[in-house]
């Protein structure tokens, strides 16, 4: 089928759709993606995704009862310039097998790295003296990784779009163990070293309890201090605080905006697909609070509770 070269009046960001600010996809693996809302149940067979490549970069765009390739690209608020080269043309019908190719004369995909903010997570320990703590584990940053379509004069950088943020690497929380237990006394005679080494093993089993216990977060940032308030206003504990942090940091590094190029799930917490969200407000793509209300309520219903999910992800690397 023949390709098309996109004008200004061809193809334009309809104004309904939001303006993501980035794309991203998480460190979950995509395979078990679909998780995140069961994308395909009760589509009827209609077309729901279909793959796009950009400069041989490619992203997978959700949606439903898909006709065209112009409805693939409104779905995936790909803006089209003057000059791009497309393949299959707009009003070419498409089904799941598509895939839709843009070509960007003068551009290239170029990577930049941020750092994502760990957090200190502290943690009660019956074994030390009350009052005292003690670092279990260090923090270390995660690594965002952004890659962007850039078309440059010279020197000049004419435009910059990003086409996907991925978390490289997720944050390593730093461990705080706090102490909530009294000093043990020194011992005096055989049997006090007997009561002693029974205080050993229960401070042994306690300490790995502790070690197990997911502890209270400080907050990084707005969205943090949003989250972790409004579930203390609303029933809501420091563990499902401590949960959250965990999960949003590795599925999306707390990029509002965050696009898995393989699946297609989005936002904070990678729904899939993002439009479930709007369950929850009419503002889902953009707005952090609408995301995670439905996250909440996403595992709420599926783990029977956010700490339910965390402790999936533990053990599965995915929820």
């Amino acid at each position: 089928m023949a390709g098309v070269v996109a004008t200004q009046s061809m193809y334009s960001r309809a104004e309904a759709q939001p303006t993501p600010s980035a794309t991203a996809y998480s460190i979950t693996e995509s395979n078990h993606a679909a998780s995140r809302g069961n994308a395909r149940e009760a589509m009827d067979g209609d077309t729901s995704y279909v793959t796009v490549k950009v400069n041989g970069k490619s992203r997978v765009v959700l949606g439903q009862d898909f006709t065209d390739v112009k409805s693939v690209l409104d779905a995936g608020d790909i803006t089209l310039e003057p000059g791009d080269q497309v393949n299959p043309s707009l009003t070419t019908k498409v089904d799941e097998s598509t895939t839709i190719s843009i070509e960007r004369q003068g551009a290239k995909m170029e990577t930049t790295e941020s750092k994502i903010p760990f957090n200190t997570v502290k943690k009660d320990d019956p074994s030390l003296p009350k009052g005292t703590e003690k670092v279990q584990t260090e923090g270390e940053e995660g690594i965002l990784e952004k890659t962007n379509l850039v078309t440059r004069t010279g020197d000049k950088v004419v435009s910059s779009n990003t086409f996907a943020t991925w978390v490289k690497k997720a944050p390593v929380e730093k461990v705080v163990l706090v102490g909530t237990g009294n000093p043990q006394p020194a011992a005096t005679s055989a049997p006090a070293q007997t009561s002693n080494n029974s205080n050993t093993n229960a401070n042994n089993s306690s300490q790995q309890a502790a070690a197990s216990s997911i502890g209270s977060t400080a907050p990084v940032g707005e969205m943090q201090q949003w989250a972790h308030d409004y579930l203390l206003a609303n029933g809501g504990s420091e563990g499902d605080f401590t949960a959250t942090v965990y999960i949003i940091s590795r599925e999306s590094g707390w990029n509002v905006n965050a696009t898995n190029p393989s699946s297609g799930a989005y936002g904070l917490a990678q729904a899939l697909p993002g439009s479930k969200m709007a369950s929850h407000g009419a503002d889902w793509q953009s707005n952090y609070q609408t995301q995670l209300k439905w996250f909440w309520d996403y595992c709420k219903g599926r783990y029977g509770s956010v700490q339910g999910a965390y402790n999936f992800w533990q053990a599965n690397h995915w929820y």
